[in-house]
C-alpha cells in the first residue's frame, strides 16, 4: 500500500495543479473511496477543495464516510448548507451522524433544517446516545418483518428496502408493538416453502444489546459470536437499530489506538495526527510527563539516600542503569500483554490470583536468564566478584518485583472502573526504579557489609 500511496498522491497534485478536472474525474474511476481517503489528510486546504468540486457528486458520500469525522466535517464546513445537507441525506445515518458530532452546534442545526424531516430526525436520535455506546454507533437503517408474513411476500419486501437497508444479511421479525421477537436469515428465507410463515422460520429470541450498552461490549459480541450485525433494543424490548460488522472494525481500532497512545504516557488523541496542532499535542502530553517527572524524583531521594555506600564502592554505580531497565522493560511487557487480554475479555477480574500465579512463574524463568546475564557482565568489566553477585541477585529480585506490579495493578484499576491502560511503561518504569534501587542497595549493604 506505502508503494502505491505516493505515486497516486503525485499524479493527483499534479491534475489540480494543472486544473485537469477531467483528469480527476478519471482517475475517479480506478480509485475507490477508501484510497481517496488516504489521500485528503495529505493534501493542501485548497487543493482538497477542488478534488470536491471536481469528483462525482455519487463519489462524495462514500469519500465522506471513509474520512475521519473531523476531516470529512472540516469539508462540510467549505460548502453550502444546502449541499451539506444533500451529502449528509445520502450517507448512512450512524455515518452522517459522526460526521454531524464534530460540527459546532449551530452549524449542525442549520444543516439538519436543510435536510429531509425524516432523514434529520433519524441523526437527532442518534446524536441523543452517548457515543461510546451501542445506540452511538447503531444505524436505524434496518429490516423488520411481521411474523405473519409468508416467505414470498418477505421476499418482495425486503426487495423494496433493499437500497436504503444497512445490511440484508438478517431480517429482523418484530411484534405490533416494534418488540424484537425473531431474527431471520436471508438465505433460510430464500431456501423456504413460499408460503411459510415467517415466524416458523425465524431464530426464537435473539441475542441482542441494550442502547446504552458499552460499544466494546458489542464489538467483542460480534466478534465472538461471528455475528454480522448485532440487534439494539430499549428497555422495553422494541427494536431500535443495528450495529454492524463494519461499524465494530472501527470501534475496535479506535480503542486499540487509544490504549496504545495510553501504553505510551500520553492522552489520546481527539482527532488525526497530522491535523492537530503542537499546541494540543503538548497539552496530551504534558500532564503524564509531569506526573512521571515528580514519581521519578523519588529515585534520586533514594540515590542521596544510600550516598555513603556508593561513595564506599564505586562500582556499584555502573550497573544502576543496566538494573533499573530491566526492571522497566519487564513491567511493560507484562502491562502491555495484560491489559490488552482485559480489553479483549480474556482476563478478568477474577482471574487475578491465576496471573500473578502465572507472571511469578515466568519472572522466575526470566529472573535466573537475566542474573546470569547481569554476572556475566560483571565479570566483562572486572569488578569485585561479590559485587558481581550482588548485581545478578539484585536483576532476578527485580524482575520478580516488576513481574508483581505489572501484574497486580492494571486489575486494581478495572476494579476501580479506571482504565487500566493508564498504567503506561512510563508509570510501570517509574514505580520499579525507586523500589528496585532500594533493593539494590540493601542487597549490596548485605552481601558487602557497608
Amino acid at each position: 500500500m506505502a508503494q502505491t500511496q505516493s505515486p497516486l498522491l503525485d499524479d493527483v497534485r499534479e491534475l489540480i495543479a494543472a486544473r485537469e478536472r477531467d483528469g480527476i474525474v478519471g482517475l475517479a474511476g480506478q480509485v475507490g473511496p477508501a484510497e481517496w481517503a488516504d489521500l485528503v489528510p495529505r493534501l493542501e486546504p485548497r487543493e482538497v477543495a477542488l478534488l470536491i468540486q471536481w469528483l462525482p457528486d455519487e463519489e462524495l458520500p462514500e469519500l465522506l464516510a471513509e474520512l475521519e469525522p473531523a476531516d470529512a466535517a472540516a469539508i462540510l464546513r467549505t460548502l453550502s448548507q444546502s449541499v451539506a445537507a444533500d451529502l449528509l441525506e445520502s450517507m448512512d445515518p450512524d455515518d452522517a451522524t459522526d460526521v454531524v458530532e464534530e460540527l459546532p452546534p449551530a452549524e449542525a442545526e442549520q444543516i439538519l433544517i436543510q435536510m429531509e424531516p425524516a432523514e434529520a430526525t433519524e441523526i437527532r436520535e442518534l446524536l441523543a446516545y452517548p457515543s461510546d455506546s451501542a445506540g452511538g454507533i447503531m444505524t436505524p437503517a434496518f429490516v423488520a418483518v411481521d411474523p405473519e408474513v409468508r416467505a414470498d411476500q418477505a421476499i418482495v419486501a425486503l426487495r423494496r428496502v433493499a437500497a436504503e437497508a444497512e445490511t440484508m444479511y438478517y431480517a429482523y421479525v418484530i411484534d405490533p408493538e416494534e418488540r424484537l421477537i425473531g431474527v431471520l436469515s436471508l438465505r433460510n428465507l430464500v431456501l423456504a416453502p413460499p408460503e411459510t410463515p415467517v415466524g416458523e422460520l425465524m431464530v426464537r429470541d435473539p441475542l441482542r444489546v441494550r442502547a446504552d450498552a458499552d460499544r466494546e461490549t458489542v464489538a467483542r459480541l460480534l466478534r465472538d459470536r461471528n455475528l454480522l450485525a448485532l440487534p439494539v433494543v430499549d428497555d422495553s424490548d422494541r427494536l431500535l437499530g443495528i450495529v454492524t460488522v463494519d461499524d465494530v472494525l472501527d470501534v475496535l481500532e479506535e480503542e486499540t489506538t487509544e490504549d496504545i497512545e495510553k501504553l505510551g504516557g500520553s492522552e489520546p488523541l481527539d482527532e488525526p495526527y497530522l491535523g492537530i496542532s503542537p499546541v494540543r499535542l503538548a497539552s496530551k502530553r504534558v500532564r503524564w510527563l509531569v506526573v512521571l517527572f515528580v514519581a521519578e524524583a523519588y529515585t534520586g531521594t533514594v540515590l542521596r539516600h544510600f550516598e555513603t555506600e556508593l561513595q564506599q564502592v564505586v562500582a556499584l554505580t555502573f550497573f544502576i542503569p543496566l538494573l533499573i531497565g530491566t526492571g522497566g522493560n519487564t513491567g511493560t511487557q507484562i502491562t502491555t500483554t495484560l491489559t490488552r487480554a482485559l480489553a479483549l475479555g480474556d482476563v478478568g477480574l477474577g482471574d487475578g490470583f491465576r496471573v500473578l500465579r502465572k507472571e511469578w512463574a515466568v519472572g522466575l524463568m526470566l529472573g535466573v536468564v537475566m542474573a546470569l546475564a547481569s554476572f556475566i557482565r560483571s565479570w566483562t568489566l572486572h569488578v569485585d566478584p561479590k559485587i558481581g553477585l550482588v548485581v545478578a541477585l539484585t536483576a532476578a529480585g527485580i524482575v520478580l518485583w516488576a513481574s508483581t506490579v505489572a501484574s497486580i495493578l492494571p486489575l486494581i484499576l478495572k476494579r476501580m472502573r479506571l482504565d487500566p491502560a493508564i498504567v503506561s511503561g512510563p508509570l510501570i518504569t517509574t514505580v520499579v526504579d525507586g523500589t528496585g534501587l532500594v533493593l539494590y542497595f540493601e542487597i549490596a549493604r548485605r552481601l558487602l557489609g557497608l
